[in-house]
């Protein structure tokens, strides 16, 4: 049958046409040139994936074996692993990481798959012990664990393989069938990453992708056949989608934060400038956790500011896909007036601009570090997701926890410090999932626990805590008497 084509970018409004096919044009966000186009789906192609996942799930016979899922990753893996290349390039081209950087993320996702099979020899229950009362003798009792049924996830475009990684692998390990919605900007990794799950031998039906509009992600999350979902981007969005689920369907989200540092004066500051200058500008500030805000003891914060201002100013800035390139572009060319925006107003508001403070050609942000700007601007109050570092000067750091905790967000934050006291004073008394010590928050493994709380996110990320997420128990309890 033949389908008139129309044509669309992400920014544009998603409109049904009958019988006409709607096409997604993947562009590069360095230097927005067309890479791909790709068909969106529609409603009643999601109802498809949805009737499809439900039936594989409540089909007992057709659950694929633990053995045989080990087996489909193993070769997922093999096939990874020879096209490290292809996949890097796919991810630095539609995400704008810079290309080693994408690299380091392929391998994390290859490691990913393999943790997830180390995962699934450990998906057992316990054995609940009977015969404590005269009512439970002659009883056995224990629990096993099964799929939790089918999976939505609905990733965010910051690591276009490895979050697919983390909300596609951990369902087939767990044995749930799994939709999968990567973000508009970036479903080429996505695409590639099925077409090595069919290639390695992964049933149909077991893991679907659906590229489609915000009013189709919605019919897919909060559909009653639904038992979990998993979603990584905006809190405006994660909590909505939260407010609508059905009765009984579980969920993760994983949102952002404003990443706090504190640093004291007897820090290590020649050990402490290249972890902040990391932590800050990786992935030009993309990241959930980037360090955002600095707050460093009066003592030592000017020089702590300089000093970060002279590295981010020789950061090279540029072509994603070029192996020099240590920072690249916004994700959309509309975040970089909305950063511009933010940092102008930390200026009026009394911060000092050290560095950066303006756009690079269309598509980039010059690295920027800010020092002592008021507490009340946007870039104090909200997650900038950008490549902008706001150093603030501190006397007493009685002061400053509150000034953290006060805020709605709570992920990952650190503090430097030689001193265990000051450590543990921080560790137990800032609110923030989890806290790194003399490093930036931006570190992760695929295997710790990973999310926010309040507002910042709920449930924990983290390839084995999501598998385990995506099971639940059953208990089965024998009466050994009448054997």
């Amino acid at each position: 049958m033949y389908y008139n084509q129309v044509v669309i970018k992400i920014s544009a409004s998603l409109i049904n046409f009958q019988n006409q096919l709607l096409m997604l044009e993947v562009s590069s966000p360095y230097n927005l040139k067309p890479i791909k186009k790709v068909p969106l789906t529609g409603k009643s192609e999601a109802e498809k994936a949805l009737e499809s996942a439900h039936r594989l799930f409540k089909d007992k016979s057709s659950w694929i074996p633990a053995w045989k899922r080990v087996e489909i990753l193993e070769k997922v893996i093999s096939i990874m692993e020879s096209c490290i290349e292809e996949l890097t390039i796919t991810a630095a081209g539609e995400g704008g990481k810079p290309y080693n950087d994408s690299k380091v993320e392929v391998l994390r996702a290859i490691n990913g798959v393999k943790i997830a099979i180390e995962q699934i020899n450990s998906l057992s229950g316990d054995q609940i012990p009977m015969g404590h009362t005269r009512s439970s003798t002659n009883r056995l009792a224990f629990t096993i664990r099964e799929p939790i049924g089918v999976v939505v996830s609905i990733s965010a475009f910051n690591h276009p393989l490895n979050l697919v990684i983390h909300q596609t692998v951990t369902a087939i390990a767990a044995g749930a069938p799994v939709i999968i919605k990567p973000a508009l900007t970036t479903p080429l990794s996505c695409i590639r990453f099925m077409e090595i799950l069919k290639e390695a031998g992964l049933p149909d039906g077991w893991c679907q992708c659906i590229i489609c509009n915000d009013e189709v992600s919605e019919f897919l999350a909060t559909d009653r056949r639904v038992n979990y979902l998993s979603f990584i981007g905006s809190a405006k969005t994660g909590w909505y989608l939260r407010s609508k689920l059905a009765a009984g369907t579980r969920c993760a989200l994983e949102h952002g934060g404003v990443a706090p540092v504190i640093i004291e004066k007897d820090a290590d500051i020649d050990e402490l400038l290249p972890l902040i200058l990391k932590g800050g500008f990786y992935h030009a500030g993309q990241v959930c956790v980037s360090v955002q805000k600095v707050y460093a003891h009066e003592e030592v914060a000017e020089k702590i500011a300089d000093r970060l201002a002279k590295l981010a100013a020789n950061l090279v800035v540029g072509d994603p896909l070029d192996k020099n390139t240590e920072v690249g572009p916004l994700i959309l060319t509309k975040e970089i007036d909305r950063i511009d925006s933010w940092v102008k107003e930390s200026l009026m508001l009394g911060g000092k601009l050290l560095c950066g403070g303006k756009q690079i050609g269309n598509t980039l942000y010059a690295p920027t570090v800010i020092y002592n700007t008021s507490e009340d601007a946007s870039l104090s109050t909200q997650e900038i997701f950008g490549p902008v570092v706001s150093v603030y000067s501190y006397e007493n750091l009685d002061d400053i926890i509150p000034l953290i905790n006060n805020l709605p967000f709570a992920f990952q934050a650190s503090v430097f410090s030689k001193n265990i006291d000051t450590i543990m004073n921080v560790a137990t008394r800032i609110n923030a999932s989890s806290v790194m010590i003399n490093d930036h928050t931006a570190f992760r493994v695929d295997w710790m626990p990973f999310g926010g709380r309040d507002s910042s996110g709920i449930g924990v990320g983290g390839i084995p805590y999501t598998i385990n997420e995506m099971t639940r128990e059953k208990l089965i309890v024998i009466n050994s008497k009448n054997i």
